[in-house]
């Protein structure tokens, strides 16, 4: 395993977390951009410039220059924070506080699993896509239905999916670099991001469960 590629790749994720958080939390100081952040029409281009920036550092990775790569994904981050406004809303920040060390906590032993486990996880990605699909359908569903009890046990779905997906997503990493079919420092921003939505996912989901909502 190339050590340096996955001290980026890390590196990189914590960044971008950075980015994420901390634009989340200054957009929720002001009620104007935060009304503007969560309006329909805010909802509609943020979704549309989060998927068109995931696409684009998913199929252009190895032609893309790292430079380009890397405001890509600060992009993606900062743009992902300005949703993120809306937990410092609804929670307390001391709860989030404690949620993100639990979240940092799991993602540390399943990502230690990844990288130090013998055995292969490939056929367990495959699986996790598959129930990833189905999740998605069921939230779909659930729409509708407007259950409690079937979105709670989608949210604990949720969690275990993207547990499964960081030990596979970082021996993935490992893999690719050390295939060298990728520069170091666009593997690194891919890799980067890769693990930067395994950890948003399990936070905001856990957050779900052991946050406390701010009563203001």
């Amino acid at each position: 395993m190339n050590n340096q590629t996955m001290a980026k790749t890390f590196g990189w994720m914590f960044i971008g977390l950075l980015v994420t958080f901390i634009t989340g939390y200054v957009i929720s100081m002001n009620p104007n951009m935060l009304l503007n952040v969560m309006s329909t029409t805010g909802l509609i281009l943020i979704v549309i410039i989060e998927f068109a920036l995931v696409i684009f550092l998913s199929a252009r990775i190895t032609k893309t220059k790292p430079i380009t790569a890397k405001i890509s994904f600060l992009l993606y981050s900062f743009v992902s924070g300005l949703t993120f406004s809306s937990i410092f809303v609804v929670y307390e920040i001391t709860s989030i506080m404690f949620v993100f060390l639990i979240t940092a906590i799991l993602f540390a032993v399943m990502a230690a699993i990844g990288a130090f486990t013998k055995v292969d996880l490939t056929k367990m990605g495959t699986y996790l896509f598959m129930a990833l699909l189905g999740v998605i359908l069921c939230t779909i569903v659930n729409i509708f239905l407007n259950s409690p009890s079937f979105d709670l046990i989608i949210s604990i779905v949720v969690i275990l999916i993207f547990i499964g997906f960081t030990a596979y997503d970082v021996q993935k990493i490992k893999n690719l670099s050390e295939m060298n079919l990728i520069a170091e420092d666009n593997l690194a921003i891919y890799g980067a991001l890769e693990l930067y939505l395994d950890y948003i996912n399990l936070f905001l989901h856990l957050l779900r469960f052991f946050g406390n909502n701010n009563d203001n």
